[in-house]
């Protein structure tokens, strides 16, 4: 008798198990009979549906973020620009998500962005270079999300915000025109060396003239003040003379002498009776 109550009592916790189901804050639901659709936007709380018959589907009512890889896309120019953007999307319609998309949010995910890269892929390809990078970039994103959101509503899906995060040229072109940046800068450089260069030439030329110049003006200075000064010397010396010849003389005897014998190892071979001697020799008279 208690066995059989114990199994009444777990097939009633069983059934009763399978009977009820929650639905949190975050969520939506819908409810099944045999994979047919019996009920859709559940709300959240403890509901009840038919044990073994009645089966639920869950999905997040949040808003995701739907994060894609960079991709290329050709500009009116035809021009490639690398594009890093992201959406914002929720579950609008579960009953559409459902049908549509099987409840596979993987699947969504990859409709939802072949849709966005057609979009962008169109506003692109109407516009240059210049157009996107100065400034239109949200501009863009306003349009595709508007013309995106009739294709996204279809499967249940609201685009809630699309944005253009990064607006690159692809890597190899990068490169190319940082090389040739690069190259223009390096010219730049060598012609303002070059420039720099003429210019200290310029400046070390003048300086050697200027010096040259100077030392030209400065020795016929000199040359002219030692000529004033060896005339001024000579009148002086004409004027000494004039005075006393005879002083004049033995002074300058007396000069030769002390010159002469101003060291004791000198030697002299001179005849005593020359002219060099006289005033040794008593000529003064």
């Amino acid at each position: 008798m208690k066995s059989v109550l114990s199994i009444l009592v777990a097939a009633v916790l069983f059934i009763g198990s399978n009977a009820l189901f929650t639905v949190n804050q975050w969520e939506t639901a819908v409810v099944l009979r045999l994979g047919e659709i019996v009920k859709t936007d559940v709300e959240p709380g403890l509901h009840f549906k038919t044990p073994f018959i009645n089966n639920v589907r869950k999905f997040d009512a949040r808003v995701q973020t739907l994060d894609a890889a960079p991709e290329r896309y050709l500009t009116s120019e035809k021009k490639n620009l690398e594009v890093d953007s992201f959406v914002k999307w929720r579950i609008k319609d579960v009953e559409k998500f459902y049908t549509t998309m099987n409840g596979d949010n993987r699947l969504a995910g990859m409709r939802l962005g072949q849709i966005v890269k057609d979009g962008l892929r169109a506003e692109f390809g109407n516009r240059t270079v210049k157009e996107v990078i100065s400034g239109e970039r949200i501009e863009i994103a306003k349009k595709i999300k508007d013309t995106t959101a009739n294709a996204a509503n279809e499967f249940g899906i609201e685009i809630t915000d699309i944005r253009i995060k990064r607006i690159d040229l692809p890597k190899d072109v990068s490169d190319s025109v940082y090389r040739r940046m690069e190259a223009e800068r390096n010219r730049v450089a060598k012609d303002l060396r070059s420039k720099g260069s003429e210019a200290a030439e310029k400046i070390r030329a003048d300086a050697d003239r200027q010096r040259v110049v100077i030392l030209a003006e400065a020795y016929s200075e000199a040359e002219v003040l030692r000529g004033k000064g060896d005339a001024k010397a000579a009148e002086i010396y004409a004027q000494a003379y004039n005075k006393d010849a005879e002083f004049y003389s033995f002074y300058h005897s007396l000069n030769a002498y002390q010159k002469s014998f101003k060291d004791k190892s000198d030697v002299m071979v001179v005849d005593p009776k020359a002219d060099f001697f006289k005033y040794f020799n008593g000529a003064v008279k």
